[in-house]
């Protein structure tokens, strides 16, 4: 697990500077503290940061092959590289290391860019081919690692793992894109393959990008879908069994390590099979790490210490303090990016607890998205009923008409609450999803987004994406539709995102077994009636994990891993708030209407509104104003027009 950073020359092999190059490499020293290299050639500059996980001595990056007509930077973990290794020996390869970046090396040379089909792993890469004078990028299936790239005017690609290496080259552009904000404040983040600036773009997970010198700019090329493909009809014991060894056979692939390995366990299903399947594969008691609020609403650690105390599993355990909001500066230079999911707060500190005592750590990110395990599945699931049972052309106005006229009750017990579904039922399947998903509603976004933003929106709407997404979609059940949605946006976007940084803040690695792309393909073929039954999410994978797992633990509620917010923003936050979201860098931005600004904060402070996610997000974008202005070599953040 490293940082990758790199330039290349589209138009000539023109010098690359070395002292450039390094600058950019260095942003990343926390995501790899272990070492660093370079490599540079006319029109290429390779750069990397080691997080020393296998091989510890051998695997030092860029490496390249015997006569240096190949060479690799690479971030993240080939899980089967051993059989791949011993397949390219078969064929006459030679191997200096026991790293599996020597099995990308040979791989590329052997298969060229298909290598990426034979791996099983999680991995953003950079091969740069010296005979054919290409450059190659690759992001891994599900979006685990993260790879950012753009063009400077002089016809250079710059590449990284985070976008604040390619913030480093001073000729870098800006310009803020007026989609990325219309985005950002529907999702929380701003989704693949955009991001916050005008021409740059973060690969998208299961894609390619191909340069070659020489030539334009092509346009990445998808190698992997989720392909939802249905598989042969088991019996429920029969499909509990073998869900089980497929589980199992991934995490036993990320238990390969050189360094000491450990898991989070905060309680719920997903990281307590993991845990549990990681104790039948381990001669010694696994060390598993959790965080505890003071709220015991938002605190599961005896859920945690349950599980714990039933595998006999070693567990760690900080509170954390009930007014923990001192990283909101910190976290904000971590992720580069206007990000709103406020769990990455606690994300950070359990990342930094488990590096206290393990260099990996194992999750259970992923279970949701496979097994429709979040209650919106739940929900969607009985608007579609109505939508099935009434056609658009009688359900759009009389719901439509019902959310406009119910009033918005934020503070009264949720059976009384339905406005929000009511909108959801009166639009179809994928505008209905995306209202449920939204942090901000759509018709808040009108009101908030100043004129000169939404002229040059030029009618883009965020729904765009969806429907787009899902006109892509190898599905056509409703279910497994916003699964998909969910796997294309929220995943790589949101969950993945926020674990990685907080995770490359420690220098510690995580691994997600639920996202073994093999597993996940296989899962996606399960009925969808064996992942959402009635009002029970993940049904199959709780039914089989049974076997392992006390029934309390698997079927109790489902809390999630929150901050409270509300709270802290009627107190210790609100100065702050205040101060960011009303101040004249908002304000002065051309971004937002100031007016609304203030109604934001005004209404939700007097209690009269719970605009919780919407401040916060609002909060997070105002830092990164502040941080894109004050960058080294930064021109003043703008919309950027045409």
């Amino acid at each position: 697990m490293c940082g990758i950073s790199g330039i290349f020359d589209t138009r000539a092999p023109a010098p690359v500077s070395a002292a450039l190059l390094t600058d950019m490499n260095d942003t990343m020293v926390h995501r790899g503290p272990d070492g660093f290299g370079t490599h540079i050639e006319p029109g290429v500059g390779l750069g990397h940061r080691r997080l020393s996980i296998i091989d510890l001595e051998g695997g030092k990056q860029p490496m390249a092959n015997e006569d240096a007509t190949i060479v690799v930077t690479f971030n993240g973990e080939i899980y089967n590289f051993q059989a791949l290794r011993e397949e390219l020996i078969s064929k006459g390869y030679r191997f200096r290391t026991n790293s599996d970046t020597e099995a990308i090396v040979h791989g590329y040379a052997e298969w060229g860019a298909d290598c990426v089909k034979r791996f099983n792993g999680m991995f953003a890469l950079a091969v740069y081919d010296k005979r054919e004078q290409t450059l190659f990028l690759a992001r891994d299936r599900l979006g685990i690692k993260p790879l950012y790239y753009g063009v400077v005017d002089d016809g250079r690609v710059l590449f990284g793992s985070e976008l604040k290496v390619l913030l480093r080259h001073p000729s870098l552009g800006r310009g803020i894109s007026p989609r990325a904000i219309e985005d950002y404040f529907t999702f929380g983040y701003v989704p693949d393959p955009d991001t916050i600036l005008e021409g740059v773009h973060k690969l998208a997970p299961g894609h390619t990008l191909t340069l070659k010198r020489g030539q334009g700019m092509p346009s990445p090329r998808q190698y992997w879908d989720v392909p939802f493909e249905a598989g042969s009809v088991r019996s429920e014991a029969d499909l509990e069994t073998e869900l089980l060894e497929r589980l199992e056979k991934a995490v036993r692939r990320r238990m390969i390590a050189d360094v000491p390995l450990g898991a989070f366990l905060s309680g719920g299903v997903d990281s307590s099979a993991v845990v549990a399947l990681m104790t039948g594969l381990s001669d010694k008691p696994v060390s598993a790490c959790s965080i505890s609020f003071g709220d015991p609403e938002f605190n599961e650690v005896k859920y945690a210490r349950q599980v714990a105390d039933h595998l006999g599993t070693e567990l760690a355990v900080r509170q954390v303090d009930e007014h923990d909001f001192d990283l909101l500066d910190q976290l904000g230079e971590l992720y580069d990016e206007p990000y709103a999911d406020s769990s990455a707060m606690p994300t950070y500190r359990v990342c930094k607890l488990a590096r206290e005592g393990v260099k990996v750590a194992l999750s259970g990110d992923g279970g949701d998205e496979n097994f429709a395990g979040y209650r919106r599945y739940r929900w969607h699931a009985y608007e579609e009923k109505v939508r099935r049972f009434l056609p658009q052309s009688i359900r759009g106005p009389l719901f439509g008409t019902l959310g406009r006229v119910y009033p918005k009750l934020d503070r009264a017990p949720k059976i009384f609450r339905a406005k929000s579904t009511l909108e959801a039922i009166g639009r179809d399947t994928t505008e209905g999803y995306l209202h449920g998903v939204s942090i901000f509603p759509a018709p808040l976004r009108e009101k908030l987004l100043s004129a000169r933003v939404r002229s040059d929106l030029q009618g883009y709407r965020s729904i765009d994406r969806f429907k787009a997404l899902a006109a892509q979609a190898p599905t056509d059940d409703s279910t497994s539709l916003v699964q998909y949605l969910d796997f294309k946006t929220y995943l790589p976007g949101d969950i993945l995102t926020k674990v990685d940084r907080a995770s490359m803040a420690h220098g510690l690695e995580v691994r997600v077994p639920f996202l073994d792309h093999e597993f996940v393909e296989w899962v996606s073929g399960v009925d969808v009636g064996m992942k959402l039954r009635g009002r029970e999410g993940k049904y199959i994978l709780k039914r089989a994990l049974t076997r392992k797992l006390p029934r309390d633990i698997l079927y109790r509620e489902k809390m999630g891993f929150a901050v409270p917010l509300g709270s802290w923003m009627r107190g210790p936050l609100r100065e702050r708030i205040e101060q960011s979201v009303c101040g004249e860098r908002m304000a002065d931005s051309g971004f937002f209407e100031p007016a609304m600004l203030r109604e934001i904060v005004d209404e939700h402070v007097a209690g009269r509104r719970d605009y919780t996610p919407v401040i916060w997000g609002l909060l997070m974008f105002d830092g990164f104003l502040g941080r894109i202005d004050a960058g080294a070599g930064a021109a003043p953040a703008r919309v950027a027009s045409g």
